[in-house]
């Protein structure tokens, strides 16, 4: 028996011994190392021969003790023996491998940054960049105070034609219209005229939201809906605790005297129910308010069409407030009228769709805006800046480079809303002598070099959740300056190719980025301006 256990220790190094020195995935070995290869085949036919008079003597060995009654004490000479044996076995094979390194870990995306441009290597002439901001950026700025007059004027008019048309007991009661984005925040650059609207709305009586926020501490959303909501549809004779007639402790004759109403009114059929919550629920569906939104919207304009020359479409039926005005001119400006419930009394919003969604929500799952306190943080930080700062240009300039690689190679992932994000970050961790207008070539190069970074690390946070540098005066709520910070990519990065084609895209923008410039800037042939430089 126990010359049968030393033949299955010598089995055992004779495994070891013929262990590949290298896992068989690396088979390319450097010709600096031809002579570490010789001399590691050398040792391996030596220990090979070692191997073979180990068998003999074990064999010969095993022979003699049986013979002479010996086996008890031959077993723990041979067993130490293997012991060993198997110790200088595997120090050797580890000694042998000087110039192996641990393979490294390739990105799960199959994403790495080899060939990839330093943002800071970019070529970008200071005299150039000025000249593109001021001929393709700046009739922009011009024509937005009239456009932004059109937008407010007609919005005011179809809002006004859409209450008008609401039922008071069973329909939402609109709010005025809030304008956010590029237009509103001074940094369009391109065609066609775009316009963000925010439209809030309110419940009529006796009815009330409630609201279960991805941060709060009994919330049951997933950790893949952060910075998300659920909206509950409750009334308040049932749930206002500031109404007596659901008290017992108080005469029953008397009644709530801000939320009394007549109890054979629509609004206690469970119409409003049926009109905007999920089916057998009380929580607001999106798809369900955005189809109330879109009939409402469309008889508003048939009241009010007569009095405008312009034909007014839908852009995109998913999205019930994308209108497409088109005047007799050709010119076209494109309204995004967002309808949105505003979260008590702050200035974030409960939105049916967000710019970087994913597409991952549930139907009653809201995204919350924070785009008012970001208009806010910006004027807040224009103020601390030098005059005639650069930081609106730099934005403008990433944008733009933006839009024309988008038109090249296709659209991405990467949203303007990244763009503003990262952009924002740098805002918050420069000093504002940083953003004079002779530093604009290093602030584009720093935003870029943000962006890259950002991809790489698979992380954008966002600007305002979870934040400590956005200044207090801009009023944050508490709830939201102590939650985790929310990282906007996390969606994207789960979606492999999608996020792969994302980095190839910027990549490509980097390496684009000088001729792109060079060719929208203005050239002056014989002292001549290019006219046609405006995208």
């Amino acid at each position: 028996m126990q010359g049968s256990i030393a033949r299955i220790c010598v089995v055992v190094a004779a495994a070891i011994l013929n262990h590949p020195f290298f896992p068989k995935e690396n088979t390319t070995i450097p010709e600096e190392e031809e002579d570490i290869l010789a001399r590691m085949k050398e040792h391996e036919e030596m220990l090979l021969a070692e191997q073979e008079r180990l068998e003999q003597e074990i064999s010969k060995a095993d022979q003699e003790a049986t013979n002479s009654g010996l086996d008890y004490y031959g077993w723990y000479f041979w067993s130490t023996l293997s012991l060993v044996i198997f110790f200088t076995i595997e120090v050797c094979r580890q000694d042998l491998n000087p110039g192996e390194t641990p393979a490294r870990a390739e990105d799960e995306e199959g994403y790495t940054n080899s060939g990839s441009l330093n943002p800071k290597d970019l070529i970008l002439d200071k005299s150039v960049l000025s000249n593109l901001c001021e001929t393709s950026f700046q009739p922009f700025v011009h024509e937005s105070g009239r456009v932004q007059e059109f937008v407010e004027g007609f919005a005011d008019d179809l809002l006004e034609a859409l209450r008008s048309i609401c039922d008071r007991d069973v329909d939402m009661e609109l709010e005025d219209f809030i304008g956010v984005g590029s237009m509103f925040e001074s940094w369009r650059v391109c065609k066609p005229v775009m316009c963000d609207l925010i439209v809030p709305f309110a419940t009529p009586e006796p009815y009330n939201f409630q609201f279960d926020l991805w941060c709060d501490a009994s919330s049951d959303i997933p950790l893949d809906l952060q910075g998300c909501g659920k909206i509950k549809l409750v009334r308040l004779s049932e749930n206002c605790p500031d109404c007596f007639s659901g008290k017992t402790t108080v005469d029953e004759d008397m009644l709530c005297l801000l939320h009394n109403r007549n109890h054979d009114s629509k609004a206690d059929n469970h119409a409003l129910e049926e009109l905007l919550c999920l089916r057998n629920t009380a929580y607001l569906s999106k798809d369900q308010v955005m189809k109330w939104f879109q009939i409402s919207v469309t008889r508003a304009w048939g009241r009010i069409s007569h009095k405008y020359e312009f034909e007014l479409t839908f852009r995109n039926l998913d999205f019930p407030g994308a209108l497409k005005v088109r005047f007799r001119s050709g010119k076209v400006i494109v309204l995004n009228i967002t309808p949105a419930i505003q979260l008590e009394d702050s200035h974030a919003y409960f939105i049916s769709h967000f710019p970087s969604d994913s597409g991952n929500t549930t139907d009653i799952h809201w995204h919350l805006s924070f785009t008012v306190y970001e208009r806010n943080l910006l004027k807040h930080m224009a103020k601390k800046l030098p005059e005639n700062s650069c930081h609106l240009r730099c934005l403008q300039l990433v944008s733009f480079l933006h839009k024309k690689q988008s038109g090249l190679r296709g659209r991405s992932a990467l949203t303007n809303y990244h763009l503003k994000t990262a952009f924002l970050h740098l805002l918050l961790s420069k000093s504002p002598s940083a953003w004079r207008p002779l530093n604009l070539d290093q602030r584009l190069r720093d935003l870029l070099a943000f962006l890259q970074k950002s991809l790489q690390e698979k992380r954008l946070t966002h600007i305002i959740i979870g934040n400590p540098l956005v200044p207090l005066e801009i009023g944050v709520p508490a709830i939201f300056q102590d939650a985790e910070p929310i990282n906007l990519f996390r969606p994207l990065v789960l979606q492999r190719q999608v996020y792969a084609k994302m980095v190839e895209n910027f990549e490509e923008m980097l390496r684009n980025a000088p001729v792109l410039i060079q060719e929208y800037a203005p050239h002056f042939p014989n002292g001549g301006l290019n006219s046609t430089t405006v995208p």
